[in-house]
């Protein structure tokens, strides 16, 4: 399933977007690559999303998955499990009739840098979103023109610069890395207290 993407927009600095509330605990994804580490919060107010991901992370579907396009200054976007075969050229299609997941745009998180949002086939906004596509923004000024048009129920919290490299990691025609850039993921379910204190994230 391919997501239709917009022109990049400028690059600046931007704010960490909104997390759950204080107290308890909260799930830390982490994310490894051959160019580092990214560690990432969901959004509780897109509770569908938060839960398709979770359990797709913990089951280790996205274990061998590609980040299979990358655009710098723009996005980088993985998350295919035909990524994991050997054919370069169905990455990013999806496997035809799995089961989507509804739009959850009520909550208005804005594309800035280092949100985690759910890709999509085209069509206008409240088309349901990929089962397991999922895309990184590399924006370093967000990229607001996609705003309410794509689910964004997630934020980058550690690893910003390795969102960086692997956007301009070398890539052919079809913005494909020329070396597979694959992932693991794992989650941890961890005080929010030590959330703040390992990784520097202040919850609202």
């Amino acid at each position: 399933m391919a997501l239709l993407l917009l022109a990049p927009a400028a690059q600046a600095a931007a704010p960490l977007a909104k997390g759950p509330r204080k107290g308890g605990k909260d799930d830390v994804v982490t994310i490894t690559t051959p160019e580092g580490t990214i560690r990432l919060l969901l959004f509780k107010d897109t509770p569908l999303h938060r839960a398709n991901f979770l359990q797709k992370a913990r089951k280790g579907l996205y274990n061998g998955t590609t980040f299979h396009r990358v655009i710098d200054g723009f996005m980088i976007q993985g998350g295919d499990v035909n990524s994991k075969d050997a054919d370069p050229t169905n990455d990013g299609q999806g496997i035809p009739g799995t089961p989507t997941v509804p739009a959850e745009l009520g909550p208005g998180h804005p594309h800035v840098y280092g949100a985690l949002a759910a890709a999509r086939t085209g069509g206008p906004a409240g088309t349901p979103s990929s089962n397991s596509q999922f895309y990184l923004v590399e924006n370093h000024a967000g990229t607001h023109r996609l705003d309410g048009q794509y689910t964004v129920f997630g934020q980058v919290i550690e690893g910003l610069d390795v969102v960086d490299n692997i956007a301009k990691v070398p890539k052919d025609n079809r913005d494909r890395p020329l070396a597979n850039v694959t992932m693991t993921m794992k989650v941890a379910h961890l005080r929010k207290k030590k959330i703040t204190k390992l990784y520097g994230y202040t919850y609202p």
